[in-house]
């Protein structure tokens, strides 16, 4: 709201007026109107208030003692003697034309025994509180009143109240200072209680108070303190917001502002105290004075104090502290920023004569001083006196007249700009030393460039772009610093050069001397070295530079070497120069990461001498494990795409079975997703998206060995088995040898199951053209003879095989069969191969399902051999082999009943006999 409030005093009464269009005044025009808060004005009245200033008298039952306006939304908050009132900012429609202010007293929060002010204060107590929103009771119209139950046990912090009345001229009784944090504050034994003063409709809100602070402090009662001095003063609240302007984020949008953080400011004579009451209640920092403190002004970037004689600047943690509200990321290897426990420090000291009153506004300090007449060192000669209530009751009232003149200032604070750029010059001259201090003084730099990105006004700002290049190059320079130092935080270098945009290469120009000269490199650029080059960044190293990084490792951390070649980054590195400094490394530490990678400088350099010697140096199923040490030997990532390495492609050529097992255990130990796989064996074979390459087939038939979670397992039973169907349906051979047979994974893998007897049967009178594709069928059949495999889920996936001769009959009988659907099965078979009838019977027709013998098989064995006759000698020889069975199985009577009445006797006699004989022998 644009209005102006104040506190007055006339004829020793205190009033509360807000100056509401207060801007006609300072255009010319004299007429004021007098009005009460809440008076309801008349059309023809209010005509009148556009040219006007309106002066608005707020009655109050006790003298106001100090004011706030919220910087959100215009209300009024009002201290008096113990009580808080708060006045809701309004705005009245009286036309079209015409929109006024005013204000409407919405709550009283009454507080025993203090002398409130925002975030209440007395003279030695601070307490914050936070009015929370609560339901809408039932009861519409009662009355919204809530007083905060106390628990029981209140804080040891020496007599109570009722005992402090108890005083004494000569003593004073002091409590124990007490500092209290979040839920915990409630044991300060200060009941709050609320008073609404709203007319109850349904749109009254209801509130609860929660406590965040309390801290109490002691008088100074050492021999050069003196107790009157000991008071609070200068209590702050400061919201910081979340602007959606994060100079680590991706984008940029102008959101609407939501709270982020707040922060508390209070302050005693000599030290002052900042608190973070946000999401967490916790002491930022602590601020020590070199005199005594009459005033301070808490901004976003600096807190200012004002003393008997000078104007101090320190800096403050605010945006640190909100930075970590507004990123998760921050503290993280991606994303730095200064810490919230880094000292504070004096920026500036300016003197002034008799500073009394601070106040600030956007980039300006308004500054309040009084020039006394009196000698400054009589003045600074306070008499020692104890604190006692009589004495404080006495106020000293002086003769207007013969008092000073007073003074005010307004000063124009430095842009952020420029002060950036002074402090990146002074720390110039601890560049050459290497201590901390000048990564004390970058830190101050980037927070109070951070401080200046989170402002609200920053999208909108001139200094936005400028504002953007500094917040980058203060991170390049707090880069520089952590990797040229010996510090404990040595690892920040990596996220600053992150959040500063430089490449590798211009961080290298930055830090590495040219020539061959031998420097000496902390921990910090190996750090950030390290890390960028086993990350998949999208920059290739010059020559000079990659045989630059491989002699800073040679010498700093040899170790890393094989890691470092095998970094996209220094794919222009010289194999030769590479090769020797593996050499020397080698003879120190030997390992199979290191013999790989020289096999794959050898490759480079088209020794293939030197390669297979290198190979042959361990065993396939050792070199296999060697690459989890270091994947990158086969697998690169551009854009987050996999791709094949030289090294990759020339094992396809030579040693196929060695790529496919390596892939399986980088699969194995999650260094390669069954997606990335996929697109790594397509790119390498240089087939397109959909066809499917054999070294791919043969990776899921490996991986099916080893394979041990269900979700991928059957992911990959359902790959295989659509290729080995595609291939079969569409006659299309694979274009290299599989490196399995079926045999081979019958022996090694417990999904391939041993082929039934009554599928080779069927098989072996099956077309020459089969034959062609023996191993894709056999490797089908042989998924299907075991159990591992989800038949219903493959269904409509065999489809294609369905008018496939007897390839396709035995993939139906094998599906109807796991399926416990024997008499399709048998009907199957009896239709197109009745030979295979009866040696399927015995396979499958057990236990459970043996009733399918009598139940289903004879009965149609009779009837297709009554209508074949003595033509189908298949059939007969198969009734009789199921008639020995049932023989076996059936009572006489059973057996008996189940023979066709018009059958030969001769043929059905001998087992009846057979039948009737074991009776008699059981």
């Amino acid at each position: 709201g644009d209005y102006l409030v104040t506190i007055e005093e006339k004829s020793k009464a205190t009033f509360l007026r807000a100056y509401v269009n207060w801007r006609c005044m300072s255009a010319g025009s004299s007429r004021v109107c007098v009005r009460m808060v809440g008076h309801k004005m008349e059309e023809s009245y209010s005509e009148t208030l556009k040219e006007q200033m309106s002066i608005v008298e707020m009655p109050l039952s006790d003298p106001p003692l100090c004011i706030s306006c919220c910087p959100v939304n215009g209300d009024l908050l009002v201290g008096c003697k113990n009580k808080l009132v708060m006045f809701c900012l309004k705005y009245l429609v009286i036309n079209e034309n015409l929109t006024v202010l005013d204000f409407e007293r919405s709550l009283i929060l009454h507080i025993d025994n203090l002398i409130p002010h925002i975030a209440i204060t007395t003279e030695l107590d601070v307490l914050i509180l936070k009015l929370e929103l609560v339901q809408q009771s039932v009861d519409g119209t009662e009355q919204c009143a809530h007083g905060v139950s106390m628990l029981e046990k209140p804080v040891d912090g020496g007599p109570s109240t009722r005992t402090l009345q108890l005083e004494v001229d000569e003593f004073i009784i002091c409590q124990k200072p007490v500092e209290l944090l979040g839920e915990e504050s409630k044991l300060c034994e200060i009941p709050i209680t609320l008073e609404s003063t709203e007319l109850p409709t349904e749109d009254t809100k209801r509130f609860q108070v929660r406590y965040l602070l309390f801290r109490r402090f002691t008088p100074d009662q050492s021999p050069f303190g003196f107790c009157e001095e000991t008071k609070l003063h200068s209590v702050q609240l400061l919201p910081v917001y979340q602007t959606g302007s994060s100079v680590t984020g991706h984008e940029e949008t102008e959101n609407k502002n939501e709270l982020l953080s707040l922060f508390c400011f209070f302050s005693l004579p000599h030290v002052g105290y900042l608190y973070s009451v946000g999401k967490v209640v916790e002491l930022i920092s602590t601020y020590q004075y070199s005199e005594k403190s009459e005033q301070a002004v808490l901004t976003p970037q600096f807190l200012h104090v004002i003393t008997s004689e000078n104007l101090q600047c320190f800096t403050v943690r605010c945006s640190a502290a909100a930075a970590r509200d507004e990123d998760p990321y921050i503290d993280t290897t991606v994303k730095a920023c200064p810490p919230v426990a880094l000292d504070v420090c004096t920026l500036r000291m300016q003197l002034f004569i008799g500073p009394r009153a601070i106040c600030h506004f956007k980039n300006h300090i308004i500054l309040l001083t009084k020039a006394d007449t009196e000698d400054i060192t009589e003045r600074r000669k306070p008499t020692r006196r104890m604190l006692s209530r009589k004495a404080d009751s006495i106020k000293s009232r002086t003769n207007s007249e013969s008092e000073p003149g007073w003074n005010l200032y307004i000063i124009n604070t430095v842009s952020t700009i420029q002060l950036y750029r002074e402090m990146v010059d002074y720390s110039r001259t601890y560049e050459n030393v290497k201590t901390e201090s000048c990564i004390h003084l970058l830190s101050e730099a980037h927070l109070l460039v951070r401080a200046a990105i989170m402002d609200p006004s920053f999208l909108k700002s001139d200094e936005k772009e400028e504002l953007l290049r500094a917040f980058r190059e203060s991170c390049a320079f707090l880069g520089d610093c952590y990797s040229r130092c010996d510090t404990k935080d040595y690892h920040l270098a990596l996220p600053y050069y992150r959040m500063s945009g430089l490449s590798m290469t211009e961080v290298l120009k930055r830090l590495v001397s040219e020539g061959d000269e031998i420097q000496t490199y902390e921990k910090g650029f190996i750090f950030y070295l390290t890390h960028s080059l086993n990350e998949d960044v999208n920059e290739e190293l010059s020559k000079e530079s990659a045989n630059k990084v491989l002699q800073i490792f040679c010498f700093a951390d040899p170790v890393q070497l094989p890691h470092i070649l095998c970094s996209p980054c220094m794919r222009n590195v010289c194999p030769l120069t590479a090769m020797k400094y593996l050499q020397k490394v080698e003879k120190m530490m030997p390992s199979v990461v290191l013999t790989l990678t020289k096999a794959f400088m050898a490759l480079k350099m088209g020794d293939l001498t030197m390669y297979e010697h290198e190979m042959d140096s361990y065993k396939e199923t050792i070199l296999a494990c060697g690459f989890i040490g270091q994947p990158k030997l086969l697998i690169q990532r551009e854009e987050g795409i996999v791709v094949p390495t030289e090294f990759a492609v020339h094992l396809k050529e030579m040693q196929p079975g060695l790529l496919v097992a390596a892939t399986v255990a980088l699969h194995e130990n999650s260094k390669i997703e069954l997606e990335e796989a996929d697109t790594f064996f397509k790119m390498l074979c240089s087939n397109s998206e959909h066809a499917v390459p054999q070294l791919l087939v043969d990776f899921w038939e490996a991986l099916l060995v080893v394979c041990s979670q269900e979700e991928i397992l059957q992911e990959l039973l359902l790959r295989v088995t659509s290729q080995y169907v595609w291939r079969i349906s569409k006659q299309q051979l694979p274009e290299t040898k599989p490196l399995k047979t079926t045999e081979d994974l019958v022996n090694s893998c417990n999904h391939f199951g041993l082929i039934f007897p009554w599928v080779t049967s069927i098989m072996s009178v099956g077309s020459p053209s089969d034959k062609d594709y023996y191993e894709d069928i056999s490797k089908l059949q042989s998924l299907l003879c075991s159990q591992s495999i989800d038949i219903a889920s493959i269904l409509p996936v065999l489809e294609p095989l369905a008018e496939a001769g007897n390839v396709g009959l035995t993939i139906h009988v094998l599906c109807n069969t796991r399926l416990g659907k024997y008499e399709e099965a048998i009907d199957q078979l009896l239709r197109r191969c009745p030979d295979a009838a009866v040696l399927y019977a015995q396979h499958e027709l057990k236990d459970d399902s043996r009733a399918v013998w009598w139940n289903k098989l004879l009965p149609e064995l009779c009837k297709r051999t009554r209508l074949a006759g003595n033509d189908c000698p298949v059939l007969i020889s198969a009734l009789k082999e199921t008639l020995s069975v049932v023989a076996m199985e059936l009572e006489l009577r059973d057996f008996l009943s189940l023979l066709p009445e018009d059958g030969t006797a001769a043929f059905f006699l001998p087992h009846l006999l057979h039948c009737s004989q074991r009776k008699l022998l059981t």
